[in-house]
């Protein structure tokens, strides 16, 4: 979840720093910091606050060096403050240290170190580190190096480290476990980062570093170590999108851009997976052919947060369609279930950013018990992407808002093409029911982007019920899990109060919670079951509700029952939720915006989380 960045080469490293955190900043953070050496001595600026505020501390205190590390911290031991904020150091500042993760055993080797006399001037994990290299390298007269693997071995939990010694001028140390972490290769200088667009404004040529490998970085070489100390020769992964993807392009911010660049997403995913023949799809180099899905008896789809709801999409999809039982679980909870796994199982791990801790520890779990595991990512060369036995890559480009838009979408259409193979390959679709769903498929750009063209008209909606303070949103089978990422939406960047529920069951409990001027949105796209939701908005319009609806076009009757209806254009069943979000993304955008929030930057929350 935090940004780590690190440079060692001829220029100053404060420029290459701030530029490359400025890059990380979508990932979330509370506060930041870099650490420079310069003339015999590390110097650290670090503050509470944006970089913006860092800069300013700079101006006012400039530093210097061709070496230093930088950090964007996202709290979780310590409240965000100066003294939290990383790089964090040993006593006599000869070692610097950031980090992205957790160490999971810090309480136990802080309070070792406090025995032998170390003192903390942190709350946080991380400067157990600091002083747990101090302690070998001062006190047991290792070589730095070696302190470092001493380090590795005692220390539970996830970790991205960046390390830089005043005895060491030449090197930047850094090691990963469980934790992104990628080598920039340059001329005459070398980078370290938690993400590509971090480095991406000087080199796209990159070492991927894969789990408990230890990277020695000088000015005109790079050094990949395992944990036996034997060199790992790896291979470069040159980047090829566009830096230019990751800028605003003329929007007031990176969500509205990526709300707009949602047609040419689903049109891109759609043109690469039709066979050419327009007899089925073809999930790129996916081996889950007949022979394969017939030994498979049990289906988990597995994610966290917006993910996981493009998951319970697929689960209805491949039950209805496919005919195969489906489980769709929340990672964060999957592995403490003691879930029933084998080799006929199949694994669906969903990840933006294929680095989310949760969803990697459930993949892990899955594989160790011999499960087939199927991963669906964004980023390329990311960890599940690495270590999943079938990839299927989102194509929805870089994302910089914490709030997902278009890699949900991404999600969702993956999620389509998948239920589409699986059912043919079983032989449960039928030629003509195919071509019936291409068609509606490849009109489903042209479709997104008229619903983007009525854009004013939800803003309007804004103005209307921006002051409500409870907000539900309700549906019924793919209605409702729409719902439930609509009202996600509107948490994250809102900050309302937001619930979402199934239609059907507000009068087991929830339409006590209704009462004049509460806003339901009700999302009745799925014209089997719109008669039953109509009856739900009923009830809470007796119960003084406001009511704003998502409905197809043409279904009329709804204006009966809402304050206000937004109509989608007509579409096949199981492709209306992908429709039916994107006034749910704009709604809560303009919300966002109207009270005045950060949108692509919202208070608590990061990109991609790789804490548990």
């Amino acid at each position: 979840m935090c940004g780590v960045v690190g440079y060692i080469g001829k220029n100053n490293a404060v420029p290459v720093l701030l530029s490359g955190l400025s890059k990380l900043e979508y990932r979330g953070y509370d506060s930041a910091g870099i650490a420079v050496y310069n003339n015999g001595e590390i110097n650290i600026c670090k503050t509470r606050g944006r970089i913006d505020d860092l800069r300013n501390k700079l101006l006012s205190a400039p530093i210097s060096g061709n070496l230093g590390i930088g950090h964007t911290r996202w709290a979780t031991h310590g409240v965000p403050s100066d003294e939290n904020a990383h790089p964090h150091f040993n006593q006599d500042s000869k070692i610097a240290v950031v980090h992205n993760g957790i160490i999971e055993n810090y309480l136990v080797i802080k309070e070792e170190l406090e025995a032998k006399g170390y003192k903390f001037l942190s709350e946080t994990d991380t400067e157990s580190v600091a002083h747990l290299l101090d302690f070998y390298y001062e006190k047991e007269g290792m070589d730095i190096l070696d302190a470092v693997f001493k380090v590795i071995e005692r220390i539970e939990g996830s970790y991205a480290l960046g390390i830089i010694c005043s005895d060491f001028p030449d090197q930047l140390i850094a090691v990963r476990k469980d934790s992104p972490l990628v080598v920039g290769l340059g001329k005459g200088e070398n980078f370290i980062a938690s993400d590509m667009p971090a480095i991406l404004n000087y080199t796209r040529d990159t070492y991927l570093i894969d789990d408990n490998e230890v990277v020695v970085l000088k000015t005109d070489s790079v050094t990949v170590l395992d944990s036996n100390k034997n060199e790992v020769k790896k291979e470069v992964f040159r980047v090829d999108w566009d830096v230019e993807a990751a800028e605003k392009s003329g929007y007031d911010h990176f969500m509205l851009k990526e709300i707009y660049e949602q047609p040419k997403v689903v049109k891109e995913n759609l043109s690469r997976r039709f066979k050419e023949d327009g007899t089925g799809v073809q999930l790129d180099s996916i081996a889950l052919g007949k022979k394969e899905l017939e030994n498979i008896n049990r289906i988990y789809i597995c994610a966290c947060g917006t993910a996981y709801y493009a998951g319970l999409i697929g689960k209805y999809l491949i039950e209805r369609i496919a005919r195969i039982p489906v489980n769709s679980e929340v990672a964060s909870e999957f592995r403490y279930k003691d879930p029933l796994i084998d080799e006929h199982t199949l694994m669906v791990v969903v990840s933006q950013s294929g680095e989310t801790a949760d969803t990697l520890a459930a993949m892990r779990l899955a594989k160790s018990k011999g499960a087939r595991v199927l991963g669906i990512v964004n980023a390329i060369g990311s960890s599940i992407a690495r270590e999943a036995d079938d990839v299927l890559y989102t194509l929805a480009g870089p994302e910089i808002a914490v709030a997902s838009t278009k890699a949900f979408t991404a999600q969702v259409v993956a999620m389509y093409l998948l239920t589409i193979h699986i059912a043919q390959e079983l032989g449960v679709l039928d030629t003509e029911k195919f071509k019936e769903l291409k068609s509606d498929m490849e009109k489903l750009p042209s479709l997104v982007n008229e619903i983007l063209t009525k854009a004013p008209r939800i803003k309007r909606f804004m103005h209307k019920y921006i002051n409500s303070k409870n907000v539900f949103y309700i549906g019924r089978g793919l209605d409702y899990v729409v719902s439930q990422e609509g009202s996600l939406k509107l948490k994250e960047i809102a900050y309302l109060h937001s619930e979402p529920y199934a239609a059907g069951e507000l009068k087991h409990g929830p339409i006590a919670l209704i009462e004049e001027s509460t806003l339901v949105i009700g999302v009745v796209t799925q014209e089997e079951l719109f008669e039953k939701t109509v009856s739900n908005l009923v009830e809470v319009k007796a119960r003084g509700a406001r009511i704003l609806a998502i409905a197809m076009e043409g279904n009329k009757e709804i204006e009966k029952v809402a304050d206000d209806v937004f109509y989608i254009p007509r579409t096949h069943w199981m492709l209306a939720p992908l429709l039916a979000n994107i006034p749910q993304q704009l709604f809560a955008y303009y919300v966002a915006l109207g009270l005045g929030n950060d949108v692509d930057k919202p208070r608590n929350l990061a990109k991609s989380v790789t804490v548990e």
